[in-house]
């Protein structure tokens, strides 16, 4: 039971640690100081934490894995969208 209360509280915390950088990121439309490579590791490193989720049916695994591809996706998209590709 404790251990179950903690993995939702790491889940919760680290998920919703993300909200703030996709809020600032498209509403200001700036991701200059975003890094491609570590958004698109991570997106993929979640993705794959959200499979082991599912294999090992781990309910906070799968909810924090699930919310935290979607909001780190939106960030990669984002950066993909509105970086300048001049530089």
């Amino acid at each position: 039971m404790i251990a179950e209360s903690l993995g939702y509280a790491a889940a919760f915390l680290t998920t919703v640690s993300f909200l703030p950088q996709v809020v600032k990121v498209w509403s200001t439309r700036s991701v200059r100081d975003i890094s491609l490579l570590t958004y698109g590791m991570f997106t993929l490193g979640a993705a794959l934490w959200l499979a082991y989720g599912v294999a090992i049916h781990s309910l906070p695994v799968e909810l924090a894995n699930s919310v935290t591809v979607v909001l780190s996706a939106a960030v990669l998209v984002a950066k993909l969208r509105f970086s300048d590709r001049n530089y």
